[in-house]
């Protein structure tokens, strides 16, 4: 395929996938915003204002940056295992099997539409979190570049998902079981430095303890973890899960009989 040909079918992917979430916004855009000022009132301002400081700030804005990044990742996988299972159940994926696309254009655009939705919900929530709390950004390069590669990794997880379910009730086994429990493990509402020893050494296993205090750095300048390893263990994990993805995509795993 020539250039123009690659760039009008990622292209076509990703305007179907925006129009996708787009067109049903209180399904898709509405409901984070409403789930994150619950947050922001119920931790925020009544736990809060009884835990005082944590790592020399209010415990408001100390919790902003992860409620931030869990908007992002929870939208960023929804919207790819919803999109892609959609498009398995209907076999209207057929459409893109019979068509000369390489499997890394099929994984991008539909990585790039989960994003696409995760950043969109991050922006969102962002200007929430300013009605209830003054935000300072220590580094934007790192908030820029931490949020955007969160995104792709668990757009990327959102894929491979969808690609190894078999019926509707997979695709919420995953978050249920995985995803939630790692995110409220990984720092949003704490600093693991209060945390025993061996509990601390635990919670450095979980990947999302990583993505939220790369975040949390870039605004506040505070982690938990040195923000050039928290960088480096996201590259990590989104090379590991495009190469699975795409191996998935070669094999045809669960979309070929």
């Amino acid at each position: 395929m020539t250039s123009h040909a690659l760039w009008t079918a990622f292209y076509t992917i990703l305007s179907r996938e925006i129009r996708r979430f787009t067109r049903i916004w209180p399904q898709t855009l509405l409901p984070p915003a409403v789930t994150m000022t619950l947050y922001f009132i119920i931790f925020g301002n009544l736990i809060g204002s009884r835990i005082g400081k944590m790592d020399g700030f209010d415990y408001m804005q100390f919790i902003v940056p992860g409620l931030i990044m869990l908007a992002v990742i929870t939208s960023s996988y929804g919207n790819v295992v919803s999109s892609f299972f959609s498009m398995k159940f209907q076999h209207s994926i057929e459409e893109l099997l019979v068509a000369p696309v390489p499997n890394w254009v099929i994984l991008a655009g539909y990585v790039c539409g989960g994003m696409a939705r995760g950043l969109g919900i991050g922006v969102i929530v962002t200007f929430v979190s300013l009605a209830f709390t003054h935000l300072q950004i220590h580094n934007l390069l790192m908030v820029v570049v931490t949020v955007i590669l969160t995104s792709a990794l668990f757009s990327l997880g959102g894929f491979i998902n969808a690609m190894l379910a078999t019926k509707f009730d997979d695709i919420s086994i995953v978050p249920t079981f995985i995803l939630t429990p790692l995110t409220y493990l990984g720092g949003v509402f704490y600093s693991i430095n209060l945390l025993p020893d061996i509990w601390r050494m635990v919670s450095m296993a979980n990947p999302i303890l990583y993505m939220v205090n790369g975040f949390r750095y870039g605004i506040l300048g505070v982690s938990d973890v040195n923000p050039f390893v928290s960088l480096g263990m996201i590259l990590l994990f989104i090379v590991v899960l495009a190469a699975v993805a795409l191996n998935l995509l070669r094999r045809g795993k669960g979309i070929r009989n």
